[in-house]
């Protein structure tokens, strides 16, 4: 069996919301397959992914073919799909070149919020000093490099490592997001609702919950366990408005198992080579009690 036709699993979910641009309302039915560093789709697919019929994805693939825009031999390769008949059979799937190339020329708003995440994609890669040249991206180029996963692992491992608070970790991760746009209501949401929901999975209560229960002028310390100079160090303004600062160290040891969990499949997705986005990671995150 040639290299081109050899039968490749589907990838669903993270290598397909990628290309979507996942908003809270993604496209769910779109299967793509991820092979040699590179996202493939069939026209069927594509027409899923912009929300537009087959048949105009296929008029604007053939003119930019027609017009040389993009070698055709260079962004097709044949994949073993299984249809509806139980059957398989060798189909037609274009890469991320090809998928870009048509998502500039279809007219529909999900085109649009593929190009947006394009443009800010390939603008993020070139300030990173990664070869997103001309040329790169007319010879089938893509940021799912192996250098990308790798970066990405150093992130994550160097989150770990840092002295940042719990909560703080997870938004973090967040951010790591191949789509990740810091103004999207995803994001709003995900960081409002982060600490409260490591603080309820813990004790069953809200930050401001914790803070109104537990501090105490009456209490040595003011109840708190532990400060940013303990302890000998005299306790600051911004110490008492700090909910972990008054956890027992069971409820502190839980709440860390919680954040090293969360690394931990952050660490395994990206020696996986996955890409997640935002709506991956905020997923993951429903598994957490919120109350």
């Amino acid at each position: 069996m040639k290299k081109d036709e050899r039968e490749i699993s589907i990838v669903r979910s993270s290598a397909a919301e990628y290309l979507t641009f996942i908003t809270a309302t993604g496209e769910s039915d779109v299967n793509a397959v991820y092979f040699d560093e590179n996202v493939w789709l069939t026209q069927k697919m594509m027409g899923l992914l912009y929300h537009v019929e087959t048949h105009t994805i296929n008029y604007h693939l053939k003119k930019i073919f027609a017009d040389g825009e993009i070698d055709e031999s260079s962004v097709i390769r044949k994949f073993r799909v299984t249809a509806a008949d139980g059957k398989s059979y060798n189909t037609n799937h274009y890469n991320l070149s090809a998928i870009i190339a048509v998502g500039n020329k279809v007219d529909s708003p999900r085109a649009v919020q593929f190009r947006k995440w394009a443009n800010r994609i390939i603008e993020e890669f070139t300030v990173k000093g990664f070869a997103m040249d001309d040329e790169r991206l007319k010879n089938g180029g893509t940021v799912l490099t192996k250098d990308y996963f790798r970066e990405q692992l150093e992130r994550i491992r160097e989150i770990r490592l840092s002295e940042r608070r719990f909560y703080q970790k997870i938004t973090d991760i967040y951010a790591t997001s191949i789509d990740y746009d810091a103004k999207a209501e995803t994001t709003r949401l995900f960081f409002a609702r982060v600490q409260n929901q490591l603080h309820w999975a813990i004790h069953g209560e809200t930050a401001a919950e914790t803070i109104y229960r537990r501090a105490d002028s009456s209490k040595e310390h003011m109840g708190l366990t532990t400060w940013k100079d303990a302890p000998g160090g005299k306790i600051q303004k911004f110490d008492v408005v700090m909910a972990k600062n008054y956890l027992t160290q069971e409820e502190l040891s839980a709440m860390a198992r919680i954040v090293n969990a969360y690394l931990d499949l952050a660490e395994l997705r990206a020696e996986e080579e996955v890409p997640m986005t935002m709506e991956d990671w905020a997923e993951q995150f429903e598994g957490v009690p919120s109350g």
